[in-house]
Protein backbone atom coordinates (compact mmCIF):
# COMPACT_ATOMS: atom_id res chain seq x y z
CA UNK A 1 0.00 0.00 0.00
CA UNK A 2 1.27 3.41 -0.88
CA UNK A 3 0.99 4.85 2.96
CA UNK A 4 3.39 1.85 3.81
CA UNK A 5 6.16 3.76 1.38
CA UNK A 6 5.48 7.03 3.05
CA UNK A 7 6.17 5.37 6.17
CA UNK A 8 9.34 3.95 5.42
CA UNK A 9 10.47 7.06 3.90
CA UNK A 10 9.36 9.27 6.71
CA UNK A 11 11.00 6.83 8.88
CA UNK A 12 14.54 5.95 6.85
CA UNK A 13 15.27 9.70 6.34
CA UNK A 14 13.89 10.96 10.33
CA UNK A 15 16.27 12.21 12.60
CA UNK A 16 14.74 11.84 15.01
CA UNK A 17 15.99 8.78 16.76
CA UNK A 18 12.17 7.51 18.84
CA UNK A 19 9.14 7.20 17.48
CA UNK A 20 5.51 6.50 18.15
CA UNK A 21 2.52 5.18 16.44
CA UNK A 22 0.94 7.98 17.53
CA UNK A 23 3.40 10.68 17.02
CA UNK A 24 3.74 8.77 13.08
CA UNK A 25 0.07 9.15 12.62
CA UNK A 26 0.06 12.57 13.70
CA UNK A 27 2.79 13.39 11.15
CA UNK A 28 1.76 11.62 8.35
CA UNK A 29 -2.12 12.70 9.22
CA UNK A 30 -3.36 9.08 9.13
CA UNK A 31 -4.73 6.84 11.67
CA UNK A 32 -2.79 5.32 14.26
CA UNK A 33 -4.07 2.03 13.61
CA UNK A 34 -3.14 2.57 9.57
CA UNK A 35 0.55 3.14 10.97
CA UNK A 36 0.49 0.45 12.85
CA UNK A 37 -0.90 -2.10 10.00
CA UNK A 38 1.71 -0.56 7.15
CA UNK A 39 4.61 -1.44 9.98
CA UNK A 40 3.47 -5.05 9.94
CA UNK A 41 3.24 -5.29 6.66
CA UNK A 42 6.67 -3.66 5.40
CA UNK A 43 7.99 -5.84 8.00
CA UNK A 44 6.55 -8.80 6.56
CA UNK A 45 8.04 -7.48 3.54
CA UNK A 46 11.71 -7.40 4.84
CA UNK A 47 11.55 -3.25 4.35
CA UNK A 48 11.53 -2.58 8.07
CA UNK A 49 13.34 -4.66 11.09
CA UNK A 50 10.58 -4.45 14.21
CA UNK A 51 14.01 -5.20 16.65
CA UNK A 52 15.92 -1.88 15.36
CA UNK A 53 12.60 -0.15 14.48
CA UNK A 54 13.89 0.94 11.65
CA UNK A 55 13.54 0.39 7.95
CA UNK A 56 15.66 -1.54 5.99
CA UNK A 57 17.38 0.72 4.36
CA UNK A 58 19.08 -1.83 1.51
CA UNK A 59 15.83 -3.14 0.82
CA UNK A 60 13.97 0.31 1.05
CA UNK A 61 16.53 1.82 -1.64
CA UNK A 62 16.01 -1.46 -3.72
CA UNK A 63 12.44 -1.12 -3.62
CA UNK A 64 11.97 2.70 -4.50
CA UNK A 65 14.36 2.62 -7.72
CA UNK A 66 13.45 -0.15 -9.02
CA UNK A 67 9.71 -1.40 -7.91
CA UNK A 68 7.85 1.79 -6.82
CA UNK A 69 7.25 3.14 -10.49
CA UNK A 70 5.60 -0.96 -11.11
CA UNK A 71 3.93 -0.60 -7.35
CA UNK A 72 2.94 2.88 -7.35
CA UNK A 73 2.44 3.63 -11.19
CA UNK A 74 2.00 7.36 -11.87
CA UNK A 75 -1.67 8.77 -12.29
CA UNK A 76 -1.21 12.36 -14.52
CA UNK A 77 -4.18 14.07 -14.53
CA UNK A 78 -5.31 17.51 -15.87
CA UNK A 79 -3.59 20.69 -15.85
CA UNK A 80 -4.36 22.24 -11.95
CA UNK A 81 -2.67 24.56 -9.63
CA UNK A 82 -0.65 22.57 -7.56
CA UNK A 83 3.04 22.05 -5.06
CA UNK A 84 5.48 21.34 -7.22
CA UNK A 85 6.72 17.27 -7.65
CA UNK A 86 9.37 15.12 -9.50
CA UNK A 87 11.73 17.14 -11.79
CA UNK A 88 10.03 20.80 -10.40
CA UNK A 89 10.82 19.52 -7.17
CA UNK A 90 12.80 21.32 -4.82
CA UNK A 91 15.49 18.45 -5.21
CA UNK A 92 15.88 18.89 -8.77
CA UNK A 93 16.46 22.88 -7.71
CA UNK A 94 19.93 23.34 -8.29
CA UNK A 95 19.84 20.59 -11.61
CA UNK A 96 17.28 21.20 -13.61
CA UNK A 97 15.14 23.95 -13.87
CA UNK A 98 11.41 23.53 -15.71
CA UNK A 99 9.91 27.66 -15.69
CA UNK A 100 7.41 27.28 -18.03
CA UNK A 101 3.98 27.02 -16.59
CA UNK A 102 2.70 23.07 -17.54
CA UNK A 103 5.72 21.88 -18.45
CA UNK A 104 6.14 20.48 -14.38
CA UNK A 105 4.10 18.03 -12.49
CA UNK A 106 2.14 19.49 -9.15
CA UNK A 107 0.46 17.54 -6.36
CA UNK A 108 -3.12 19.24 -6.35
CA UNK A 109 -3.62 21.66 -3.64
CA UNK A 110 -5.82 24.52 -3.41
CA UNK A 111 -2.84 26.89 -1.92
CA UNK A 112 -0.25 25.92 -4.74
CA UNK A 113 0.94 28.49 -6.46
CA UNK A 114 2.17 26.48 -9.66
CA UNK A 115 0.13 25.04 -12.51
CA UNK A 116 1.21 21.99 -14.34
CA UNK A 117 0.38 18.40 -14.72
CA UNK A 118 -1.67 16.64 -12.16
CA UNK A 119 0.42 13.86 -10.14
CA UNK A 120 -1.62 11.87 -7.61
CA UNK A 121 1.05 11.69 -4.27
CA UNK A 122 1.72 7.76 -3.15
CA UNK A 123 -0.95 9.14 -0.31
CA UNK A 124 -3.52 11.68 0.08
CA UNK A 125 -2.29 14.01 2.54
CA UNK A 126 1.35 14.16 0.92
CA UNK A 127 0.21 17.53 0.17
CA UNK A 128 -0.62 19.26 3.28
CA UNK A 129 2.41 17.54 5.41
CA UNK A 130 5.04 18.10 3.49
CA UNK A 131 5.16 22.09 4.35
CA UNK A 132 5.82 20.64 7.57
CA UNK A 133 8.84 18.33 6.62
CA UNK A 134 11.13 19.31 3.74
CA UNK A 135 13.10 16.31 3.80
CA UNK A 136 10.32 14.37 3.24
CA UNK A 137 9.58 16.73 0.70
CA UNK A 138 12.97 16.73 -1.12
CA UNK A 139 12.70 12.66 -0.50
CA UNK A 140 8.98 11.99 -2.29
CA UNK A 141 9.70 14.53 -5.32
CA UNK A 142 12.38 12.21 -6.24
CA UNK A 143 10.25 9.38 -5.66
CA UNK A 144 7.40 10.81 -8.09
CA UNK A 145 10.76 11.59 -10.36
CA UNK A 146 11.50 8.47 -10.39
CA UNK A 147 7.59 7.20 -11.32
CA UNK A 148 7.36 9.42 -13.86
CA UNK A 149 10.16 7.48 -15.86
CA UNK A 150 12.22 10.20 -18.03
CA UNK A 151 15.46 8.21 -18.34
CA UNK A 152 17.68 11.46 -17.75
CA UNK A 153 15.72 12.26 -14.71
CA UNK A 154 14.92 8.71 -13.38
CA UNK A 155 18.96 8.13 -12.93
CA UNK A 156 19.69 11.52 -11.72
CA UNK A 157 16.90 11.11 -9.10
CA UNK A 158 18.03 7.44 -7.98
CA UNK A 159 21.50 8.80 -7.20
CA UNK A 160 20.01 11.68 -4.72
CA UNK A 161 17.92 9.72 -3.29
CA UNK A 162 20.22 7.14 -2.49
CA UNK A 163 21.74 9.78 -1.27
CA UNK A 164 19.54 10.51 0.63
CA UNK A 165 18.92 7.45 2.53
CA UNK A 166 22.56 6.77 3.23
CA UNK A 167 23.05 10.01 4.73
CA UNK A 168 20.64 9.86 7.31
CA UNK A 169 21.29 7.09 10.21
Amino acid sequence: MPQDILIMVKLAISDEPGWSYASLSFDLRMSPSMVHSAIARSSQARLFDQFLRRPRKNALEEFLIHGVKYAFPPDIGSMTRGIPTAYASPAFAEHISYDIEGEIYVWPHPEGKHRGLSLSPLYGSVPYIIKYDEHLYYALGLIDAIRIGRSREVKHAENLLVDVLRNHD
